[in-house]
Formats: C-alpha cells, structure tokens, sequence
C-alpha cells in the first residue's frame, strides 16, 4: 500500500534514523514535514526528498515546548493541506551514573523526550480528531526504555514513560480511528558507533559493505534503512487494527514486546507479613525475580574488539 495523499510530521529527522523514517515515508507517497534543531539538517534533508521526487518542508526548533508542537502541525495543514501521520522520534542524551548526573541533564532529556512527544502528539490528535480522518501516531522508544542501561536514568525514564503514554493513548484514541503504537529500534546510530561492542558492524555499514550476520540475526542490530520499513507500515493502511503495541525492528528480526503481566502470584491468609516474607520469599519469589539491563551474547572472536 502507498501512502499517496498522506501527509506526515518526523520529530528529530535531520539525520540519522529519524531521517530515514522521514525518507521512506515520502518514497511510500507522503509529505512530509522534516524537524530538527540544526537548520542545515533540515535544509539538507529536505533537499535530499525532493531531490527523490518527494515532498517535503522543513520547520527548525527544538520538541518540547507546545509552541513547537503547535507550528509543526501548523505547517503541516498549511503546506499540504492535512495531517495524517506522526512520528516522534527527536531526542538527546545525558549520560552519566545517577549519583553524578545534575538536575540540567535530568531535566533536558525528559523534556526532549517526554514532554516533546507528549505536547506534539496531543497537538497532531487535537487535528486528527477534528478532521475525522482516523491518524496514524507512531512513537519511537529504546530497549533501555524496557530494561534499563548503566548511566542512562534520564532517558529510560522517558522512553519508559513514552511506552506508558502510548498504551493509554491507544485507549483514548480508538474511537477516533488514531492508532498508537511505539518502535523500538536497534540501529547503528552516533551512539551505537561508540560502543565497543558494535564496532565491527558500525566499520561495515560506514565501508557500505553488507553487516555481519551475526549482529544482523543473532542481535538484531541492523541500519537505519532496516527501522524505516516498519515505521512506514504503521503509517499505512495496512496497519489499521494495530495500536497499542511495542515493536522492536533491527537488522534481520522483529520482536513484539509483553506487556508487563505478573511473574509469580501468590496468596496467603491475612496478608503478607515481615515474617512470612522472609520465610517465603526464597522458595516462593526468588525464581521469579526479573533481570535488568539488556543481555547480549558473547561476541564471536573475529568482532572482539583489538587490544590497545
């Protein structure tokens, strides 16, 4: 199915991975409205859609305050007639351990990330729903969202908070005929690239030459062109019944993520007392208790990284 007719807004796609979803939104039929803080970013990527034969428009300004969110879809109606699609996927890091990160680091990251998807989507639904045409509002997260990462409370706060909004959202908005949904994305990325771990991959893709099988299917770590086509699914038709989901893409393997069921359920007359915890808890509970952090297999000799 095209996306012929539709018109989109991609937060934070002056590069990167939000460029690409911004890229095969408009290669799939739609226009698309391209946002970022850098104004050469937005410049050079709209230049790079037209020169494809797409449509596009660029609106430079950071996400978060509803000023911004209120200008994008502005833009969006003003160039193109309507709003069909968003996809929110600007942000930034802040990374450091949590006794060391400052309220600024804290505060910027959840702004970016929370609040800039928050105040841009209700403002896309405020349209939506007006024009009675149904919407498509895709939201992107992070695997750090659902399991945590060493030096990173600020943004698996948000990305965890992101996967929160998007369930209650797809309640609100069924109605509507607004599906809601969150990607979750495994990508080389600027961040990735300085991962030691990625290396190998990150030196292919830059070489243009093909990434290894090993981080493409046991890892499920591919580029960003691998992310773009589910992004452009769920804006389509295709995707009508889908809403309320967190879908992982990377590289050769998709994942639908759970979500969050009890582990273990136990019962006991009068409630669960100081004692009986403890008396309980390493033969009841102690199985069930849940790993943090994300969890990746060895890596093979030929990717280990060289010693210094």
């Amino acid at each position: 199915m095209s996306l012929d007719g539709k018109v989109a807004i991609v937060t934070g796609s002056g590069r990167g991975l939000g460029l690409a979803y911004a890229q095969e939104l408009a290669r799939r039929g739609a226009s698309v409205v391209v946002n970022d803080v850098d104004a050469g970013a937005t410049a050079d990527a709209v230049a790079a859609i037209e020169a494809s034969g797409g449509r596009a428009v660029a609106v430079t300004a950071p996400v978060g305050p509803t000023e911004t969110a209120q200008e994008l879809v502005s833009t969006a109606v003003a160039h193109f007639g309507r709003l069909d699609i968003l996809v929110t996927n600007a942000g930034v890091l802040r990374d450091t351990v949590l006794w060391k990160m400052t309220d600024d680091d804290f505060d910027t990251v959840v702004t970016v990330h929370l609040r800039g998807t928050f105040t841009t989507v209700r403002e896309a639904v405020r349209h939506m729903r007006q024009a009675d045409a149904g919407g498509r509002i895709i939201c992107i997260g992070s695997p750090t969202g659902q399991r945590g990462t060493f030096g990173q409370t600020n943004y698996a706060a948000a990305k965890a908070g992101i996967v929160g909004m998007v369930r209650t959202w797809a309640l609100e908005l069924k109605r509507a005929g607004i599906t809601a949904n969150t990607v979750v994305p495994v990508a080389a990325t600027a961040m990735t690239a300085t991962v030691p771990y990625f290396a190998a991959a990150v030196r292919a893709e830059a070489a243009g030459e093909p990434m290894p099988a090993f981080f493409r299917h046991d890892l499920g770590f591919g580029t960003a062109a691998d992310v773009a086509g589910l992004v452009a699914f769920l804006a389509s038709d295709a995707a009508a019944q889908v809403t309320g989901q967190v879908i992982g893409v990377g590289g050769d393997r998709l994942q639908i993520w759970t979500h969050p069921e009890a582990a273990v359920t136990a019962y006991r007359e009068g409630g669960w007392t100081y004692d009986a915890l403890v008396e309980a808890w390493p033969t009841t509970f102690d199985g069930a208790a849940q790993s943090v952090g994300e969890r990746f297999p060895e890596l093979p000799a030929q990717f280990q990284p060289a010693n210094p």
